[in-house]
């Protein structure tokens, strides 16, 4: 090849290189602010209004909390007990065990006296058999149903509760995630504070409560992970829902709402088949469904997300485990994003289409194949000894200082606004993840990104995965 064509190819791939960092840069930016006016907006309207009185009135709309388990014995039934614990007047709690084998159904009849009931269950509704609805025979435990099946995954374990439910709106959670007690109360004012406009989903901050202490299936001191790969993922956390989600609501386009804190409303989610049992990605798919759905209708309708710290849970302390739960995800977006590939740019979606599906596209699909396939056109350029120092020098410092300093800003905003983390030790730590996370948790992120990318794209089968629960630390 002509070295002056070469060198041409190389100027362009510089540039290409160049281009998507300023966008990205430019973008992020713009996502600080709209996050911060979020932030913002939401506390000064939050900070008038009684929340009490939603929870005292009996005319308060109904709520099922539906928490699929399996395997999930270690911490059952004291997950239970905090979702038990949570003030509100017209709510249930519907736990559906998927075919458990270990003894996590035994655990949950021998704790809350369950007994077997007579059960009704739509017959054209898509689901694996049910073998039996438990209800507790002490008045103590009336909120609770306890269902079992046979195991279908976690999207078919929600698609039973939704069916079997009969209230207005579906809380589908993680049962291993902690409530906040007054989380329902914030849930049910955000369903209902927009009058204009039929709010069809709420979604919230995801926290890690892995270290923190529990009692009573309530939280009762938020500690810092003392696992570097759990402190590595609360600043991702923090940086991802603080701002990045809270962004992304601001301009009503939110492609997402966490499997492990999502309320719907129930009649939407029934229209759009409810959880697509196809995907392993079946949170962003059912607000892709009931995204078009709303529109196709042509019906006002929004999402709500709030940063109140509602919903705790705990996250992959093993980076194989970790490995493993990003593989999923990536899969998970590339079926869906492929699904509904006819959203790119399309105007007919609003924003959706040619704001949140392509940053999606581009940021969240794209970019870690860019940047693994970048770091192997790094390392090639160096062996020919074509590789052009001074631009990879300064992009890569630019990068990397641009990186902490977003980060550093996450964890200030997220002390001034919420300061969870109260001690001086626990905020330089997260600093120090900052620092540390492009040299270490970032790469391994890419990794499983990559390698759930190549699965899917070669039709490589791959399930859910197995994520091992250590339990909470419980007060002594």
């Amino acid at each position: 090849m002509d070295s002056g064509v070469f060198n041409m190819i190389l100027e362009y791939i510089n540039i290409v290189f160049l281009m998507f960092t300023i966008i990205l840069f430019t973008m992020f930016t713009i996502m600080g602010y709209l996050s911060t006016r979020n932030s913002i907006h939401y506390r000064n309207k939050n900070s008038f209004g009684d929340l009490s009185k939603i929870m005292a009135s009996p005319l308060s709309p109904s709520i099922t909390i539906i928490a699929p388990a399996y395997n999930e014995g270690l911490t059952i039934v004291e997950n239970i007990r905090s979702l038990m614990s949570l003030r509100y007047v017209n709510y249930e709690v519907m736990v559906v065990n998927d075919g458990s084998k270990d003894d996590t159904l035994e655990k949950m009849i021998k704790a809350y006296d369950l007994i077997q009931v007579e059960y009704e269950l739509d017959p054209n509704w898509k689901s694996k058999p049910v073998r039996g609805i438990y209800k507790s025979r002490r008045k103590a435990f009336s909120k609770l149903t306890v269902i079992d099946k046979e195991n279908g995954g976690k999207s078919d374990a929600l698609n039973t509760g939704i069916a079997l439910s009969t209230n207005q709106y579906v809380g589908c959670i993680d049962v291993d995630c902690l409530l906040m007690p007054d989380a329902l109360l914030h849930v049910v004012k955000s369903f209902y504070q927009r009058s204009e406009k039929q709010v069809i989903a709420v979604g919230g901050v995801i926290r890690i409560a892995n270290s923190c202490v529990i009692s009573g299936g309530q939280l009762e001191e938020i500690r810092l992970p003392k696992n570097w790969w759990a402190r590595f993922q609360v600043l991702e956390y923090t940086r991802s829902f603080i701002l990045g989600r809270m962004a992304w609501g601001r301009i009503d386009s939110l492609l997402i709402i966490s499997g492990a804190f999502g309320f719907f409303d129930r009649q939407i989610a029934l229209e759009v088949g409810g959880y697509d049992t196809n995907t392993v990605g079946e949170d962003m798919e059912i607000v892709f469904k009931m995204r078009r759905h709303m529109h196709e209708q042509r019906k006002p309708y929004t999402i709500e997300y709030m940063p109140d710290p509602l919903c705790w849970t705990e996250v992959p302390e093993d980076p194989k485990i970790l490995i493993n739960q990003r593989d999923r995800w990536a899969r998970g977006n590339l079926e869906t994003l492929f699904k509904h590939k006819d959203m790119f740019f399309n105007s007919k979606f609003g924003r959706l289409g040619l704001l949140s599906y392509p940053y999606w596209f581009f940021y969240e699909w794209l970019a870690p194949l860019l940047e693994f396939f970048g770091f192997l056109t790094v390392i090639l350029f160096w062996y020919l000894g074509i590789l052009n120092w001074d631009f990879f020098i300064a992009i890569t410092a630019t990068v990397y200082v641009f990186s902490i300093m977003f980060s550093f800003y996450a964890i200030l905003w997220d002390v001034y606004s919420y300061n969870e983390y109260k001690k001086t030790k626990d905020i330089l730590i997260l600093m120090s993840c900052a620092i540390l996370e492009p040299f270490i948790f970032h790469p391994v992120v890419v990794w499983a990104a990559v390698r759930g990318n190549y699965k899917k794209l070669f039709n490589i089968k791959s399930g859910w995965g197995f994520q091992a629960r250590k339990g909470f630390v419980k007060a002594t």
